[in-house]
């Protein structure tokens, strides 16, 4: 069986319930996942109490020296604890890790479309050997986004984008994009299966829209990077998953 990679967003950190079963399901698991997760939401109020501005930028966050400090203690502190916390309530053998640990994922600095987003970075290299161990050890790996510069400076990622290259680096047998929807709707159904064309049309006709949008090009862009398939899902899509049986979700496949 080749790897997974999961990826949570910042609303279902949050969820104490949604990480229950999240735990739950990866104790269920026979390999052993990687899982990126974010924490905008937390990110958010924490800069707010402390009255600290920040922007937003074609849907990235502009980090400058003091905000950096609050998503480096947010994510790769608070968040990533509090599911290693949960998964070890599981039993699951969890550890939690940031891209700057070892060097795991090599950033970087990202200009979106001239504009400088700060200590944001784009992921240039990933250690597959190093993650690798964690897995063939049997460790669940928990994976905090922020991650190291080329230059030896600490960068802001994209939760997104740090799933998107951990699964393409390992040539991930399944990228699995957990939400709170249960899959990709169109006229108000779940389509199971959807290529990249079939993508393309649907987001032609605005047929995809909103919010998963971000979603659906991801997994099109991880199936085009050597990943096996991308799944968008909700929790019982992806426990119906684990277990082989029909059920919510949206498979992404090359083609």
């Amino acid at each position: 069986m080749g790897n997974i990679v999961i990826k949570i967003g910042g609303g279902e950190v949050d969820d104490l319930r949604f990480l229950q079963g999240l735990a739950e399901n990866v104790a269920g698991m026979v390999q052993p996942p990687v899982i990126v997760h974010g924490g905008g939401k937390s990110i958010a109020r924490t800069l707010d109490r402390m009255r600290i501005p920040f922007q937003v930028v074609e849907g990235l966050r502009v980090t400058d020296a003091e905000s950096l400090e609050v998503v480096e203690m947010v994510l790769s502190g608070l968040i990533n604890k509090r599911l290693v916390r949960t998964l070890l309530g599981a039993g699951v053998r969890a550890i939690g890790l940031s891209g700057v640990d070892l060097g795991l994922m090599r950033v970087e600095k990202l200009l979106m479309e001239g504009h400088d987003l700060g200590y944001v970075g784009k992921i240039v290299q990933v250690d597959t050997e190093a993650l690798e161990e964690f897995l063939e050890a049997g460790m669940v790996l928990v994976l905090s986004p922020v991650s190291l510069g080329t230059d030896g400076l600490t960068y802001n990622v994209n939760a997104d984008h740090a799933a998107l290259a951990v699964a393409v680096a390992l040539r991930a047998e399944t990228l699995a994009l957990i939400t709170n929807v249960p899959g990709v709707l169109v006229r108000g159904q779940v389509v199971p299966k959807l290529t990249t064309p079939e993508i393309q049309a649907l987001i032609a006709t605005g047929e995809i829209h909103g919010g998963m949008l971000p979603k659906v090009r991801s997994a099109a862009e991880a199936v085009a990077g050597g990943v096996g398939r991308a799944y968008i899902a909700d929790l019982d899509g992806l426990e119906k998953w684990r277990k082989g049986e029909p059920g919510t979700g949206t498979m992404i496949l090359a083609g």
